[in-house]
């Protein structure tokens, strides 16, 4: 089967998207940017392939078996990938450990990694047993950082501090991340498959889907690393142009497209084509984008999932004289010193964040109707809903479009670039 890819090399996450002839997605893969841009870009475009196997599967299966059935065969498949990158750090940071000096500490350091470990691998197992389990990151750094850090709280002691066993976590996750593990399909799908009890039909279904030729006839890169990525120079597209087709692809009566992403913010404006008009950029700083609540996160000590629903809480949203990622921590401390809730003082820091986007699209040409919302910050309730008021306010009544799958609009453009230039 041809296959069509796009790559989206993002400041904070790598994005890729295949296509099958039709242009249907296929399937979806996303993974932390990092120092290894080629790392990056190939296991984003590694997890799409895997997405697009199990795609193939659930056409294969539906009727026989159901798709809860694939839920559950996916789950587990995800559960084997986290147990490989669990061991591979869990190698990483007995190796720190056993540098410590005197002997003793360094035993008794290497006993509390191995008890931390032993506790994230039965919470994994419980996890895969319960059949709500509670939603997390998407991304193996933040879901398993955060596991380590609340247990080593627990664990650590005065051989084995909290502050130790963190620092042996800071110095081994990102030589973790840049490792080449195997995380494709045929590496766990067998383990997969024992671990969820799967029926006959869909362990024939398996057997297709893994022997299904997939064959990229053409991939196109972009993203704000986009230069770093290793395709030839016709293979790569601008952000502006993949997030503009990216959005018409999904929603097409897109006149006006905000994109906010890790690094920067786009103000778009396309015509009923999906071609570019105008556009506006930020400058280079971070300030009102994705890496700005990323900080604000670790300043409150949360993860960035959190903030929107918190600050929904919210009953007298804080005025945020500022969105400056380099004075935020020093306006937070202060704002939480004078008795201000974190639900009012987020809330008005997602204002703030939306206030400043709009300063954008308004040099872009305004609002038309329909206007698509995209980047990671879509996923935020709270930038949606402050966003939503004041789009209100400025410019009236605006059909607001938000795909569930928003933050690949880039990824899905260059895919479509893609399919268009093998055509």
């Amino acid at each position: 089967m041809k296959c069509f890819v796009g790559i989206d090399l993002g400041s904070t996450t790598t994005k890729a998207v295949v296509l099958d002839e039709g242009g249907e997605v296929l399937g979806r893969g996303i993974t932390n940017s990092r120092s290894n841009y080629d790392l990056a870009a190939e296991l984003a475009r590694t997890e799409a392939f895997v997405s697009a196997r199990f795609r193939i599967l659930e056409r294969e299966v539906e009727r026989a078996a159901g798709k809860d059935t694939l839920s559950r065969l996916l789950f587990a498949f995800r559960l084997e990938q986290m147990l490989v990158q669990l061991a591979s750090l869990e190698a990483r940071i007995l190796e720190e450990a056993g540098k410590l000096e005197p002997p003793s500490r360094r035993q008794t350091a290497r006993d509390a990694v191995l008890a931390v470990f032993g506790r994230i691998r039965c919470e994994e197992e419980a996890r895969f047993a319960d059949p709500n389990p509670p939603a997390r990151s998407d991304f193996f750094r933040d879901a398993a950082g955060s596991a380590y850090a609340r247990l080593a709280a627990e664990i650590g002691g005065r051989e084995a501090s909290f502050e130790l066993l963190v620092g042996l976590y800071d110095k081994c996750i990102v030589k973790v991340e840049n490792e080449p593990l195997d995380l494709g399909f045929r590496d766990h799908i067998g383990k997969a498959l024992a671990r969820s009890g799967a029926s006959g039909a869909v362990r024939a279904a398996v057997e297709a889907a893994s022997d299904a030729e997939l064959s990229a006839a053409a991939t196109v890169g972009t993203g704000y690393g986009r230069a770093r990525l290793p395709f030839p120079k016709e293979q790569i597209r601008s952000e502006i142009l993949c997030h503009g087709l990216g959005a018409h692809i999904l929603f097409p009566g897109t006149r006006t497209v905000l994109d906010i992403g890790g690094q920067d913010t786009k103000a778009i404006q396309v015509d009923a084509a999906g071609i570019v008009t105008s556009f506006q950029m930020n400058d280079r700083c971070a300030a009102g984008c994705g890496r700005y609540l990323g900080y604000i996160a670790d300043e409150m000590n949360m993860g960035l999932h959190e903030l929107g629903p918190l600050a929904l809480a919210s009953r007298r949203p804080v005025r945020i004289s500022s969105t400056c990622t380099v004075f935020a921590g020093a306006e937070l401390r202060e704002r939480l010193s004078l008795g201000e809730k974190r639900e009012d003082i987020l809330a008005g820091l997602h204002r703030a964040v939306i206030l400043r986007a709009l300063s954008l699209l308004a040099r872009s040409g305004g609002i038309e109707d329909e206007f698509t919302f995209t980047g990671g910050v879509a996923r935020n309730p709270a930038a949606v809903r402050a966003l939503q008021g004041l789009v209100a306010e400025n410019y009236g009544p605006r059909r607001l479009n938000i795909s569930a799958d928003s933050i690949y609009t880039g990824a899905l453009g260059a895919a479509h670039f893609a399919r268009r230039s093998a055509a």
